[in-house]
C-alpha cells in the first residue's frame, strides 16, 4: 500500500514545528519566572510568603513544566518527521543536535523533581542549571530555525 500525502499538506505542515516552538520558548520564560517565584518564597519573611504561596507558583510551575516537557519531546519528533516526510532525509547539523540535547535535557531536569519533593539541594541547583542552560540553546534554535524557516519560503 502506497500512501502519499497531499502535497498542500507536505508544504504547510513544516510551519508547524517553528510556531509550536516559539509558543514553547514563550512558555519556557514562563517557567523560569514561575520557578524563581517558588525560590524566593524560601528566602522571603513570613508574610511575603503568604502572599506568592496564594498565587500558587509551584502549581503553575509543575504544569507548565510538564506540558513543555511533552510538547517538546512531540515537536521534535514532529518536527524530525516533517523533516524526512518532505526530504526523505534528516540534515544533521547543529540545529538538530542541539533540538536532540534540549529533549535529553528538558527530560533530565523532569526527572530530579521527585528528589527536589524530598529536599535534595543538589537536585535543585541541578534542575535550575540543566533549565538555564536547555533556554540558553532553546533561544539559539529559534535563531537557527528562523534561517531554516528562511530557507523553506525562498523554496516555494
Amino acid at each position: 500500500m502506497n500512501f502519499e500525502i497531499p502535497e498542500g499538506v507536505k508544504v504547510w505542515s513544516q510551519f508547524g514545528h517553528p510556531v509550536l516552538m516559539w509558543v514553547l520558548l514563550a512558555a519556557t520564560g514562563y517557567a523560569l519566572y514561575s520557578g524563581l517565584q517558588i525560590r524566593r518564597i524560601r528566602s522571603v519573611d513570613k508574610e511575603e510568603r503568604k502572599e506568592l504561596v496564594k498565587k500558587g507558583f509551584t502549581n503553575k510551575h509543575h504544569v507548565v513544566g510538564s506540558v513543555l516537557l511533552a510538547f517538546m519531546v512531540l515537536g521534535t519528533i514532529g518536527g524530525m518527521a516533517v523533516t524526512y516526510i518532505n526530504n526523505g532525509k534528516l540534515f544533521v547539523g547543529p540545529h538538530l543536535i542541539a533540538g536532540l540535547g534540549m529533549t535529553g535535557l528538558i527530560a533530565s531536569a523532569a526527572a530530579l523533581v521527585p528528589f527536589m519533593q524530598k529536599g535534595n539541594e543538589l537536585a535543585r541547583i541541578s534542575h535550575i542549571g540543566l533549565n538555564v542552560t536547555l533556554l540558553g540553546l532553546f533561544v539559539w534554535q529559534a535563531v537557527t530555525g528562523m534561517e531554516i524557516v528562511q530557507r523553506i519560503i525562498s523554496k516555494m
